[in-house]
């Protein structure tokens, strides 16, 4: 997906940093304290003495032009940022709802969160209690080795998921929702197909959504080319891929974000009908 040539976004929006301090209980113990809370929701943070703490803030991201946004993933985060502030800022109080943009943290290693400590081995997540985005930007590289092309909208797949968990955190969705099961049909599975959902349709309208900024539209028109990465990029993260590519049985009992057909098919939903009514994951049978 093609920033639009003539478009810029400011700085400051993005926070990035190294390595966050160590809080009590110890790297692994926030880790495990962090992967308990997004696997299950539930918040061990103040029965261990992990999470918490403060991440090292280095700078932000600067400000960056369209043409650097096609080329620099500092600047392409931002970018995507950007545009999925100005969609769901006007998305959400149009459904009726009051909107408040994520924070957002680029860490390099490791990163000290509210939720518990993380590494770069984790991943992206959202962490409801501080609302902010963490991610590493080396993870795209990760990607194309569960399966994943290669490409910017394969990227800004990821980043609008973890998005759309910050709109589930302000609409209600992640206090309803029962996190502690696991299973093809659970609450967990739900949570994650609603995000993919979140996540196309800010894609399906990225190209049409303009920065009040500069006039100009965010994106160019996507290509069945960039389509077929972000779609792909989805299956990649399916559960059963995981676990095929862990060398283990597919076992459904354990999901937790849903499948690869799943999570194609729930982006696909919400890039084509665009509506948060759509993206009732909660709704209906078959996921």
């Amino acid at each position: 997906m093609t920033f639009q040539e003539g478009g810029s976004f400011g700085g400051g929006r993005v926070r990035k940093g190294g390595g966050g301090k160590a809080v009590a209980g110890g790297g692994a113990v926030g880790l495990l304290v962090l992967v308990i809370y997004l696997f299950t929701g539930a918040d061990l943070s103040g029965v261990t003495g992990a999470g918490g703490g403060e991440p090292q803030v280095e700078g932000t991201v600067g400000e960056c032009t369209a043409e650097q946004a096609n080329t620099d993933r500092e600047c392409r985060l931002s970018g995507t940022i950007d545009s999925l502030d100005t969609y769901w800022g006007a998305a959400i109080p149009a459904a009726g709802g009051q909107f408040s943009e994520p924070g957002v943290f680029a860490f390099t290693d490791t990163v000290s969160t509210a939720c518990g400590n993380a590494t770069s081995a984790t991943g992206p997540f959202y962490c409801p209690p501080d609302t902010t985005i963490y991610l590493d930007l080396t993870f795209f590289d990760q990607l194309t080795q569960l399966g994943a092309e290669d490409g910017p909208l394969a990227e800004q797949y990821v980043i609008a998921h973890e998005y759309g968990h910050h709109i589930q955190n302000i609409t209600g969705v992640m206090d309803e929702a029962n996190r502690q099961g696991t299973g093809a049909e659970s609450d967990s599975v739900r949570v994650e197909l609603q995000a993919d959902c979140y996540a196309g349709m800010w894609a399906g309208t990225a190209a049409t959504t303009v920065d009040p900024d500069t006039g100009v539209a965010y994106l160019d028109p996507i290509t069945p080319a960039q389509l077929q990465n972000a779609l792909a990029a989805a299956a990649a993260v399916g559960d059963d891929n995981i676990q095929e590519q862990s060398g283990g049985g597919v076992n459904p009992d354990s999901w937790t974000h849903g499948s690869s057909e799943q999570r194609q098919r729930w982006f696909t939903t919400g890039y084509e009908q665009r509506t948060l009514e759509a993206c009732d994951t909660f709704a209906t049978d078959q996921l």
